[in-house]
């Protein structure tokens, strides 16, 4: 799951650990987030481990928009599994993210389609 921890010079991306291999990998690009608001920007950088993660998109969705195809291809194996890790806090907003991981060293040009 995604998550946002704010230090005080920058926001960072948290996973939980059982994601985090398949993140690296590619195997996971998107998360489901509730949050009061956005804690992350299109186009943001976001250290994790040695590299960063890459907001591609973010969009606002509602709880039937969580499907477990979306669950599976967030990392998790249910819908119930994945709302018990998200939901935490005082959220009511859910947000798709969708995002790609860079590896230490590499550079993120334009991303065409």
């Amino acid at each position: 799951m995604l998550g946002a921890i704010r230090d005080s010079r920058r926001l960072n991306m948290v996973f939980t650990k059982r994601l985090r291999e398949r993140v690296r990998r590619g195997r996971i690009r998107c998360s489901v987030r509730i949050w009061t608001r956005p804690h992350v920007k299109v186009g943001g950088r976001y250290p994790m481990d040695d590299g960063h993660i890459v907001v591609d998109s973010i969009d606002p969705i509602t709880v039937r928009d969580i499907t477990h195809d979306l669950a599976r291809e967030s990392g998790f194996e249910s819908v119930d599994d994945l709302l018990h890790v998200a939901k935490h806090g005082r959220g009511k907003n859910i947000y798709l993210i969708r995002f790609h991981y860079l590896p230490p060293g590499a550079w993120d040009g334009p991303r065409w389609r």
